[in-house]
Parts: C-alpha cells; structure tokens; sequence
C-alpha cells in the first residue's frame, strides 16, 4: 500500500467520496483514459512457467516472456497481490519485442529465502535489493522498472539510488519512498481510519488475524482499493494462493511495523535507508500514473510529487481505475512502459 502521507493528501482533493491494445503514443493532452480500457476480465489466461532462480538473498520465482534479446522490462507488484496483476500486461509487451520478467516479491508465491535462518526483514530497501540482485542473475544491466504499490515504491528506490540500473520508471502513485520519521505525526481522522490494517498488524491479535484470515483480509482490501473493478472469484483466488507462502505473515507485519517504527530493519541497510529517509529526487525518465478512483490518490493530477521527479516526465491520470492499475487497465499501463522507454 502507499505512504501514509502520501494518502493525507487526499482529504483536501475530496477523493474521500471515492472511498466507499497498444496503440499510437497519446500526447500530453491525451494522457487520461476511461474505465472502458478495463473491461472486466473473467478468464484465466494461462501465465508462466513460473521460473525459479538464485538471486541475493532469495531464490526468486518469476514469469519471464518475449524476446531473450528484447529490451528488459521489469514488473513490479503489490500487496496484497501477485504476479498475475500483469497477466494481460506481460503478453502486451512481449508482443512488442521487450524481454518481460515478472518476479514474486519476497514473501509471496514460490519466492523464498536461500537460507533458512535468514531474518524476514522487509524494510523498503530490501526489496530494492532484492531487485538489483534479480537483476544480476539475469544478466541484465538496465531495465525499464513498472510497479505500483510495494512495486512503485521498490522501482522507486532503485531509480533513485542506481539510476545507471533503469533504462525508464513507471510509477504509480508517484513518488512513493517512505520517510519514516514523517510516518511519526498523526494524520486528519478521517485519512487515519483508511490505514486500520497498519494498526491492526501493529498487534498480536493482527498477527493472528493475517495468519488466519490473510484470504477474506485481502479480497476486502481488493474491494476497498478498486471500487470500480469487478474482479470475480477466480480472479481473486488465482492471487492469493501466493499468500499461503511461510514468509507471507512474517513479511507483510514486518513491513508495516517497520514503517511505523515498531519494527527494526536490517543493519546492514541502515546506510541505504539514510540516503532513503532524504527524499532523493528521480532523474531517470519517468512516467507517473494515478488511478482516479484509487482511494490512494492525492489531488492535484500529479502535483503532490511531481518536484520529487526531475528528468523527462510526463503524468497520466486514468479515469475509472483503482489502486491495481495494470490488471485493471492493463492496455494503458502497457502503453505507459512503451512511451516511457522513449521520452
């Protein structure tokens, strides 16, 4: 999910109400599209093998298609989600030439630690380097990076720290590395109560309810993300058998807690995550992207972050879409890696 101070910028926007085929690049005036590019999709194309492959700490499953010489595209996803939010993405691509790599991010689906006592840190950093070292054991020095939520927020990070490393970013929601010193002051009321699960995770009992609910939990998460988007049951289900991962409870409270402070990271990353606390600026070219009725997103079509972003950049805010923008609208989210690789 995104930063919490990203989300209290939402209040003031009245984004509260919210709540409850690759084709020609479109033109700055062209950069929003409508909920008929996301037609509800109820079969389950077939998507993988799902490789297996060695990299850092982890031993990584990953969809991989198109063109081994193609130029790479990485993407990313969020939670609680999986591979799948880009099972109509990666076929898109591929067909246009680009080696596309889909990775489970750790704690979900066949991903897994190498070692078997290795610490379940999740803090941001680590999956930015669970990134790069991805990146290594493919033998690809530069990538384009897509993602939004823990997605947006990784490519994010490894934009900003080896921006030598990304070809071209697409993000959404923008700017989303967390500062967590910031994370110490208290939103409006009414932007607080849309994080319960942080607080709930928080706890003992959200431990348990993870562990025992993580299914229900995520569908009504899904629900609440993406108002407008009539996932159906298979739909769902395809996805969270990722979630039945050993690492998935232990991942997912330690990230949350480590945004809030209750967590320790890795103190091997407490460098990294120095250079984090910052707010480094992007200068690799960028495109952002807002879903319009993403109860994540800040008012203003961009302008929250857009100082954070200082390279070629454009901004496109796609009418009728929620928080999963590339299962949701897969054909514009695809347009958006292509037109990025050529700002």
């Amino acid at each position: 999910m995104v930063d919490r101070r990203t989300f209290g910028k939402i209040l003031g926007g009245g984004a509260a109400a919210a709540l409850g085929a690759l084709g020609a690049a479109p033109s700055a005036s062209q950069a929003s599209t409508t909920a008929a590019n996301a037609a509800p999709r109820s079969a389950q194309p077939a998507f993988g093998p799902v490789r297996q492959i060695d990299a850092g700490a982890l031993n990584v499953g990953y969809v991989e298609t198109g063109p081994a010489d193609g130029q790479p595209v990485f993407l990313l996803h969020g939670w609680p989600y999986d591979i799948h939010s880009y099972v109509a993405v990666a076929p898109l691509l591929a067909a246009k030439g680009y080696r596309v790599v889909v990775p489970h991010l750790r704690g979900h689906g066949t991903t897994r630690f190498r070692e078997a006592a290795a610490p379940r840190t999740a803090e941001q950093s680590a999956f930015a380097l669970d990134l790069v070292a991805l990146m290594d054991a493919l033998g690809v020095r530069q990538a384009l990076l897509a993602g939004y939520d823990w997605g947006s927020r990784t490519a994010d990070i490894v934009a900003a720290l080896w921006p030598q490393r990304v070809r071209a970013l697409v993000s959404v929601t923008g700017y989303l590395i967390t500062n967590r010193e910031a994370n110490k002051q208290p939103l409006p009321p009414k932007a607080e109560w849309a994080w319960w699960y942080q607080y709930y995770f928080a706890t003992e009992r959200g431990r348990l309810g993870l562990t025992e609910n993580r299914h229900d939990l995520a569908k009504l998460i899904w629900a609440f993300n993406s108002p407008t988007w009539k996932f159906d049951d298979a739909t769902f289900d395809r996805t969270a058998a990722s979630f039945d991962s050993p690492d998935y409870v232990p991942i997912v409270i330690g990230n949350y807690r480590w945004r809030l402070g209750l967590a320790p990271g890795d103190p091997r990353h407490d460098a990294l995550e120095a250079q984090l606390a910052q707010g480094p600026t992007i200068a690799v070219p960028t495109i952002t992207i807002d879903g319009e009725v993403d109860p994540f997103t800040p008012p203003g079509d961009g302008a929250a972050y857009r100082a954070r972003f200082t390279g070629p950049y454009e901004h496109r805010t796609l009418r009728g879409i929620g928080h999963n923008v590339p299962q949701e609208a897969p054909e514009p989210f695809a347009q958006a890696v292509v037109d990025a690789g050529r700002l």
